[in-house]
């Protein structure tokens, strides 16, 4: 017997203290994005919006809700850095959140070291373990049902050049338990991080 559900439209709010849409997709990875204006004015920022869409070619995205920074530049530049944010960078990635004018740079703000790219003009972060460097393949404002455009904008690059600190590699395989994760949960402050006490194997079976 199934246990009684909780209903809601979206569209007519779901009169909860706070949304569960975001606690249910999670914990999400965090798109950590370095970009660089076409003044050369540098930026970081991050969103839990944050998808990998296909790996031929390797492909990454995420979604501004609203049109920030981070969108402004990389829509000049065709260019943006993710970078893999890690527990004993999570603070530093907490004080990136902060909206701040365009002429502030969340590098200094946040104790970061900007540190250049090989293919694209955006550091990346030097102190995150892995880094992709992107070029735009698309940048799309989104609607809803009716058509109607929301201020949501989804930008999708393909990656061209891989960081990876080479104490992850281990015997050639990237060991997601040994770089510490973190990871969105729901509510206004909820954070995860990955170790090896979440890490479980299953083969695919052979048909």
């Amino acid at each position: 017997m199934p246990d009684s559900s909780y209903f809601y439209e979206p569209r007519l709010g779901h009169g909860l203290p706070h949304d569960p849409f975001n606690a249910i997709v999670g914990p999400r990875p965090i798109g950590w994005v370095s970009t660089r204006s076409a003044e050369g004015l540098l930026n970081v920022a991050p969103s839990s919006l944050y998808i990998a869409d296909t790996d031929t070619p390797p492909r990454v995205g995420f979604a501004s809700i609203g049109y920030k920074d981070s969108v402004r530049n990389i829509e000049a530049t065709g260019e943006f850095v993710w970078n893999l944010v890690t527990r004993p960078l999570a603070e530093a990635m907490n004080q990136t959140c902060v909206a701040v004018p365009p002429e502030v740079s969340e590098f200094e703000l946040a104790g970061l070291t900007p540190l250049a790219s090989r293919l694209v003009a955006p550091p990346r972060i030097a102190e995150s373990p892995v880094s992709f460097e992107c070029r735009l393949t698309q940048l799309l404002q989104l609607q809803d049902v009716s058509g109607q455009k929301l201020p949501t904008w989804l930008v999708l690059g393909e990656v061209v050049a891989v960081h990876i600190a080479q104490r992850l590699l281990v015997n050639g395989v990237y060991d997601t338990a040994r770089a510490d994760h973190v990871l969105r949960g729901g509510g206004p402050a909820d954070y995860f991080s990955v170790g090896p006490e979440q890490l479980f194997k299953m083969f695919r079976p052979r048909g």
